[in-house]
């Protein structure tokens, strides 16, 4: 499987791309977009149709329905996107790759809080925007973060001798 999603991926790679991005950050690129992908597609569905947009009483908490529908999107993108990024991004990291989950879940955890901090305490709560395109703008916001705390930390490579 692999093998298959790196050749589309090196399909897509057109020289004039070749010249704008390294191979690296667009293979990130990629699978990146994949996982960003399958997340809102997750979170729309859960919140919208699994959860109906409403809140849910647990008896002891009540859940907003933008928090659940993360709980659900983000640790299913997450799995995907581990596995994206280290068969196809960041295949020369001689890091264990118990090590590197852990890493990459400490990664995911600071964007999940920055997702529910900013998407929904702030945007949704506080100034009323939808849930989804406010999700979707916490993700853009944290990309950056994410690309580098995955390069030089969960996937880092030995310096060269």
């Amino acid at each position: 499987m692999k093998d298959l999603i790196s050749k589309i991926i090196e399909w897509l790679y057109l020289p004039l791309l070749r010249k704008i991005f390294p191979r690296e950050l667009f293979r990130y690129g990629v699978c990146g977009a994949i996982t960003i992908l399958l997340d809102w597609f997750l979170f729309w569905l859960c919140y919208n149709y699994l959860f109906d947009q409403r809140n849910q009483d647990a008896g002891f908490f009540v859940f907003s329905a933008y928090t659940l529908s993360k709980l659900v999107s983000a640790p299913t993108a997450a799995l995907a996107g581990f596995w994206l990024q280290k068969n196809i991004t960041f295949r020369a990291s001689s890091l264990r790759h118990a090590t590197q989950f852990l890493r990459y879940l400490l990664v995911f955890c600071a964007n999940f809080l920055v997702n529910i901090l900013i998407g929904k305490d702030f945007l949704v709560e506080q100034f009323g925007f939808w849930a989804t395109p406010a999700n979707m703008a916490v993700t853009v916001l944290t990309i950056a973060f994410s690309f580098l705390m995955q390069k030089y930390f969960t996937f880092r490579t030995p310096p060269e001798k």
